[in-house]
């Protein structure tokens, strides 16, 4: 008989933020007539800009003619991609990759779950906490965080990130395989300084560890001293692959579209000691598990990159950076302690009082019928914060602030 992978039994029933939809899809059926906001899940709500309308419009009619049709496309993604990413996101910064350390890919979430097939089952792994769900969700699948205790794995390494200590991680007092690192930090909008990471790529160097750096939110980054990849710490590329993301840089949820990183230079071990380079054992997973992403959304994430295109999404972004300043303002006034919402789209907000997370969202969500996201969600020192995103359009943002305000008022 087929045996099932027991692994997946250890996970919660319900992703977060289907728990979320469920709780919320639950109050609408008893309040119909209620208008609800969503401050919660962080998808964006304004359109594609024109320069990736227009990209898309000529991909469309070139996959209409039989001279310009294309069908499978290279599993590592087209060089005009790979080429503007190297141009934009890279040089200008200082550093230099090779096209073939490039993999385009259908968003991130796809990369961060599944880049651990890279390494042993049995590798310990370490998270800073709160943290992005699919992490610790995807190795608990392979059988990598043990059991669940009280809310925490048995196998992870946490590190606390809270006010107390500036939501600033310490690095483990003991030596780990893998370190997750996401910054722009996605729950808490908070950022990490060249100095800090520059521990992290010392501590990764001299510990032989592997980190994974999601930098989802680096285009929100409004002070230029904070960096905007991993690579512009000297040794990064023989320690880290980075994750980017083109949905809340150009709002490609729907679109899909990302790129990974993963440098030649990065090599791990086998148990006799040898050492392997990642980038060809990458390589060969997607070209087995992965067709590669559609030449109409690659046409589209290139578009991003033309001078109209750039300015178009730094006007959407802005947007967006705008209800943050809204909401910050706005809940700081009310005598909320907030984080974030400076150089990322998130709000993290401490629940008043002893109010639990869950307690929260269930009261904000009867009394001003606005959704938020609860901190706990995202990892046990979570507990007693909760989310707002600023991916809300300015009407339904202000509105909400303004229901929120007489809610707590």
């Amino acid at each position: 008989m087929a045996l099932v992978n027991e692994h997946f039994l250890k996970l919660p029933n319900n992703y977060l933020f289907a728990d979320i939809a469920k709780k919320v899809n639950a109050f609408r059926t008893t309040h119909p007539k209620a208008d609800v906001i969503s401050l919660g899940i962080g998808d964006v709500t304004q359109p594609l800009c024109p320069s990736v309308i227009d990209a898309m419009h000529r991909a469309v009619d070139e996959m209409g003619a039989v001279e310009t049709f294309r069908g499978y496309g290279p599993e590592q993604g087209y060089d005009f991609l790979r080429e503007a990413i190297l141009k934009n996101d890279f040089l200008p910064r200082g550093i230099h990759l090779d096209i073939d350390e490039i993999f385009i890919n259908d968003g991130a979430k796809s990369d961060t779950g599944n880049i651990q097939e890279l390494i042993r089952w049995d590798n310990s792994i370490c998270v800073t906490d709160p943290i992005y769900p699919v992490y610790i969700d995807s190795n608990v699948m392979i059988g990598r965080a043990g059991v669940q205790e009280d809310g925490r794995w048995s196998n992870v390494v946490y590190l606390p990130c809270t006010a107390e200590n500036g939501f600033v991680p310490q690095l483990p007092d003991c030596r780990v395989d893998v370190i997750y690192l996401c910054y722009p930090n996605n729950p808490t909008g908070t950022v990490i300084s060249k100095q800090e990471l520059r521990k992290w790529v010392n501590y990764a160097l001299k510990n032989d560890t592997l980190i994974f750096y999601d930098a989802a939110y680096q285009a929100y980054i409004q002070d230029p001293e904070i960096p905007r990849s991993i690579y512009e710490i000297r040794g990064a590329r023989k320690c880290a692959i980075e994750f980017h993301s083109f949905s809340k840089t150009a709002g490609f949820t729907g679109v899909r579209c990302g790129y990974t990183i993963v440098p030649k230079d990065l090599t791990a071990a086998t148990l006799q000691g040898e050492r392997i380079p990642l980038n060809p054992l990458w390589n060969r997973r997607q070209c087995t598990k992965f067709n590669g992403t559609s030449y109409i959304s690659q046409r589209a994430a290139e578009a991003i990159y033309s001078p109209k295109g750039k300015a178009q999404v730094k006007a959407v972004i802005d947007y967006y950076m705008q209800n943050a300043r809204n909401m910050l303002a706005s809940f700081r006034s009310l005598g909320l302690t907030c984080y974030g919402g400076e150089n990322a789209p998130y709000i993290w907000m401490r629940t008043p009082g002893s109010t639990s997370s869950w307690q929260f969202f269930e009261e904000l969500l009867y009394g001003a019928h606005v959704v938020c996201t609860p901190g706990v969600g995202f990892g046990p020192s979570g507990e007693g914060y909760v989310r707002f995103t600023a991916f809300g359009n300015h009407e339904k943002t202000e509105e909400a602030i303004r229901r929120i305000e007489k809610w707590i008022r």
